[in-house]
């Protein structure tokens, strides 16, 4: 009985010495407080894992004292995982996708808990199924730009959810570089409820989009940018200003990402189209997507250049300003600015805001 005691007691004093060691460490290399460090060392004291090896194993990628203090606030598991065994093949799978050095760092600080053990159960099977559509992403780019946008662990069956709203945008048409694009621009759409995504569908339907349309795609993307309110707020404005309800829908269907322009540049653009340009919202209705180039940038210097042009008598006839706002940068200087050689410093000039 004596010899079973003893040994209890030198467990007991092990045990409390091991935790007054790793509460110190908490407290002196990480900076918790000692009530901190003390719940965290009892929640996981189960693990057999020592914390300073992991924070030697992050501070040997470069990761700051101040950045693992703030993942393991966030998801505190971190600090007791074994480094050979869970961490590195992580940090490995992050670093094969092409996040390195202080992207990598960045990436972990948003989402700490992407090193927890839902990496397993969640997003290494998303990220798996995910790629089965980006055939073609050899850098991965869309990949990673998906996981810094989209929380996915968050969901209790993501690869069911994800693999669900897929076959349904597939079955509205959306498929292989729609598919893509909706990853690249609008990756919520995956991870929806079905309800919440049908509706979406059925309310862009609504609004005069077919399924077999090429703009669906674009239009979910818009409308899933905002609130109902928004919208309506956005048509209304249209309205003032002298478009009817037809003529928005008209305006939206030919370019659903109108909608996502802010309100004061929608006002400007359609005031300096119909008033200075003197265009008849007819034409803006048929070529909703002028209001969407930049003014102070495109449209504005083009029109001015015409303008200058014009009073110089070198416009041999006189173009539509809506094919000249349209063309691409390149052929606009072409045409309008080094054509004529001995304006073409001063016109330059004036394109470019001098």
């Amino acid at each position: 009985m004596a010899t079973l005691f003893s040994r209890y007691l030198h467990s007991v004093s092990s045990s409390s010495t091991a935790k007054s060691s790793i509460v110190s460490y908490l407290t002196d290399s990480l900076g918790f407080s000692k009530p901190k460090a003390q719940s965290l060392f009892n929640r996981f004291s189960s693990t057999e894992t020592d914390p300073q090896s992991v924070i030697l194993f992050f501070e040997s990628l470069g990761f700051t004292k101040t950045d693992i203090r703030a993942w393991v606030n966030e998801s505190p598991q971190i600090l007791f995982s074994g480094v050979e065994e869970t961490l590195k093949p992580r940090i490995q799978f992050f670093q094969d996708l092409g996040l390195t050095g202080s992207d990598l760092g960045k990436f972990i600080s948003k989402n700490p808990v992407y090193l927890s053990n839902r990496f397993e159960e969640r997003l290494k099977p998303c990220v798996d199924v995910i790629e089965k559509l980006m055939v073609n992403d050899h850098s991965n780019e869309t990949i990673i730009r998906t996981l810094k946008r989209c929380n996915w662990v968050d969901l209790k069956n993501p690869v069911t959810r994800i693999s669900a709203n897929i076959k349904y945008l597939e079955e509205c048409g959306i498929v292989g570089s729609q598919l893509v694009m909706v990853m690249k621009r609008q990756p919520r759409l995956l991870i929806m409820g079905e309800l919440e995504l049908r509706a979406l569908v059925s309310k862009v339907l609504d609004m005069g989009f077919s399924i077999d349309s090429r703009m669906l795609v674009h239009a979910l993307h818009s409308i899933s940018c905002m609130s109902d309110q928004t919208v309506e707020r956005k048509f209304q404005l249209f309205q003032t200003l002298g478009f009817t309800e037809v003529e928005c829908l008209d305006m939206f269907k030919r370019a659903p990402g109108l909608l996502r322009v802010s309100e004061s540049k929608l006002k400007l653009g359609i005031e300096f189209f119909l008033n200075t340009v003197k265009f008849e919202r007819a034409v803006l209705v048929r070529r909703p997507t002028c209001l969407m180039l930049s003014l102070e940038k495109r449209v504005i210097p083009r029109y001015n250049i015409l303008h200058i042009l014009a009073s110089k008598r070198l416009l041999k006839k006189t173009p539509k300003f809506l094919n000249v706002v349209s063309i691409p940068e390149d052929e606009f200087l072409d045409r309008f600015i080094f054509k004529n050689r001995d304006d073409a410093e001063k016109l330059l000039l004036a394109y470019k805001g001098g």
